[in-house]
């Protein structure tokens, strides 16, 4: 397993691709979560400020297989957005070395805490961020991807 920074030709691309044909066919998630995937990927390209945001790409035998990025979310909080793992890296570490990762720049960049956002039912993302001593601090009902979800609201001190 390799995790490297995003950088490569096609790396944005593949992390919006990755995103919408995973989702779709795992938890049959519509197209607005692929453009909320794109947003965050194209705000991220556009402007980003590399000593604060970083992005990762994690590698199985030369092919992209994971994903995850670090972004401002205000002076001293750092928010983990878009952690991905496809099915053919899963058992392999690639979630938690991305989470490491992207914690660890977070540190290094000075930020005092860390938050994320994903929805209850992820259960391998769940144990990865419990793992890596985030905290579960707010779930809120709402319709989202064509679904109702409970968005969960989880965050670390650094």
């Amino acid at each position: 397993m390799l995790i490297r920074p995003l950088g490569h030709p096609g790396d944005l691309g593949w992390v919006i691709q990755a995103h919408g044909e995973l989702y779709a066919s795992e938890l049959a998630w519509n197209t607005s979560f692929e453009a909320m995937v794109a947003k965050i990927v194209g705000d991220y390209a556009a402007d980003h400020d590399p000593a604060r945001e970083g992005a990762w790409i994690a590698e199985l035998d030369g092919q992209r297989v994971g994903c995850v990025f670090c972004v401002r979310e205000d002076d001293t909080t750092a928010k983990l957005r878009v952690l991905l793992v496809h099915p053919d890296a899963r058992g392999h570490g690639a979630g938690n070395a991305l989470v490491s990762t992207c914690v660890e720049f977070a540190q290094g960049a000075g930020y005092e805490r860390m938050v994320l956002w994903t929805v209850d039912g992820l259960t391998s993302a769940r144990k990865i961020y419990e793992a890596h001593g985030f905290v579960l601090r707010e779930e809120t009902p709402q319709h989202s991807f064509g679904h109702d979800v409970t968005g969960q609201l989880w965050t670390r001190d650094l």
